[in-house]
Formats: structure tokens, sequence, C-alpha cells
């Protein structure tokens, strides 16, 4: 089981990532600890010093499985699935963007929050369409280079488009990419999946990345989610991808990190001792 935990290269209004800003520092602390690897959180790749950036992870062992997307819809409404044809068209450029970095890094890129939502007076069936035309045209991009893109299905109270592995899975079938599979999330599925292990067991190879948060989006282990179960059902599926921890910094950022880090490696280990 690898293991990393999502850290933001800027400061960002999204409460669920732990670590925000202090890049060098922070990627320093998580290996230091025990991840991994760090999935990186990017409002904007034209922002980031691409090779600063690969000799900190490269000096520290550690692996960037996944790039984040979603503050491009939280910091400035960017959205695949928005009324206003230039604002659909940005959001795609944003997403395409990431793909230099994604392939020198070996990541795949993350849709969660960039989707949007419905606007008010558009059809929801309208909002899927534009989805399946926008997750096209970044698949055609990304393939070139060889990066895959991962769907994150997302809570109800968070966008009104595709909420389940099912969704998500039958949203692969529309777009027909090879390169789009699914993220799971734990604290999405524990909201809107009637069994987290049988939508994972569903996913199967369309499953291209793993977020970890507990039912109260804490650290694993401070709710009640049962994380050996999902981990076992992992291995089941022959899922060889990271497990990365998305929650919230309580009662803070370091402290949330380490319990959750260890709550996991002690799963595992229990596992294996059997």
């Amino acid at each position: 089981m690898r293991l990393s935990i999502v850290i933001s290269t800027h400061p960002s209004q999204f409460q669920a990532v732990a670590f925000k800003g202090s890049l060098e520092e922070t990627i320093a602390k998580v290996a230091g600890w025990g991840y991994n690897g760090v999935e990186l959180a990017i409002r904007d790749p034209e922002q980031i010093d691409t090779e600063a950036l690969v000799r900190m992870v490269i000096s520290r062992d550690l692996v960037v499985p996944a790039v984040g997307t979603g503050q491009a819809w939280g910091e400035e409404g960017l959205s695949f699935t928005s009324d206003d044809p230039v604002v659909r068209a940005a959001a795609i450029e944003r997403a395409a963007s990431h793909v230099p970095l994604a392939a020198r890094l070996g990541a795949v890129i993350i849709i969660g929050l960039l989707r949007g939502i419905t606007p008010k007076g558009q059809a929801h069936g309208r909002s899927m369409d534009f989805l399946v035309e926008a997750l096209k045209r970044c698949c055609s991009v990304a393939e070139a280079s060889g990066v895959c893109l991962a769907l994150e299905p997302l809570n109800r109270y968070e966008t009104d488009l595709i909420h389940t592995a099912a969704d998500g899975l039958a949203l692969i079938e529309q777009v027909g990419a090879k390169n789009l599979g699914l993220l799971l999330d734990t604290f999405h599925m524990n909201i809107e999946e009637r069994s987290i292990e049988q939508s994972i067991r569903r996913c199967g190879p369309h499953l291209f990345h793993f977020h970890v948060a507990d039912s109260n989006r804490w650290h694993p282990g401070a709710g009640h989610l049962d994380f050996a179960s999902i981990l076992e059902t992992l291995r089941d599926i022959g899922y060889e991808g990271f497990v990365s921890g998305e929650f919230m910094p309580q009662p803070d950022a370091d402290t949330a990190a380490q319990r959750g880090l260890a709550h996991l490696q002690r799963i595992s280990d229990e596992r294996h001792a059997r």
C-alpha cells in the first residue's frame, strides 16, 4: 500500500486540504513522517516553478500520483458546465494546461469540482452534454502525452453531476476515452453509495486513484468508516495505485496527517501479520 497526502501549492479556500503553501517545508515533513507521495492541488500550473517542484519531490524520494484541478472552480469559477461558452473554454484550457506537468511527474489529472454545477435555468441534460464534450477534448489532449484523467464522483451537496461510481462508469462509457477513469473518495462514498466495498469492486480496472477521509471528513480513524475492509477490497481488485489522504486539518494539519498515516499503516501491518 502506497500512501500520499494532498497538499496545495498555493493558499486555498478549500477546507479539506490539510496543507496549503510552504511547499518545501510541507514536502519535507510529509516525507519524514513516512508518506510515499504527495498529491498536488494546483490552481494554475503556469504559476508553478516546475523545475523547483520536481527537485523538491525527487530530493525526498517522493512520488506525485495525481494533480488536482478543483481550485480553478473554487477560486476562479471555471467550469466545464457553465452556461457561458467563454468560461467553459477557459476550464477546458486550464485542465489541458496540467498535461505537461502531469506527464513529467507520471501523475493522473483529477477532474472533481472543475466540472461545476448546473447553472440556474439550464437543463441537467444540457450540463451533461457539456461535461461529456469537455472530457472528450481534455482526454484527447492528455492521451497524446500518455496522461490519464480521473473523474471524481462527488456528493449531492457539492454538485448535481455524477454522485456515484455507477454514474461515473456510465459517463466513462459516454466519453469513450481509454485514458478516462475514476477517483473514488471515501467521504463522498459514505454519503452516496449503498456499499463502499461493492462500489470499489464495480469500478475494477477503471479505478485510477483513491482518496481517503473518514465519515466526518477528518483523518482515517477519526470517524466510523471500516478502513480495514476498504483496503482489503482495494487489494482484492488488484488496485496498485496510491491511497491519498484528503481530509480536514483537524485538530491541526500535522496531527491529522500523522494520525491518518498511523491508522492506515496499522491496518496494513495487521493484515500482513495474519
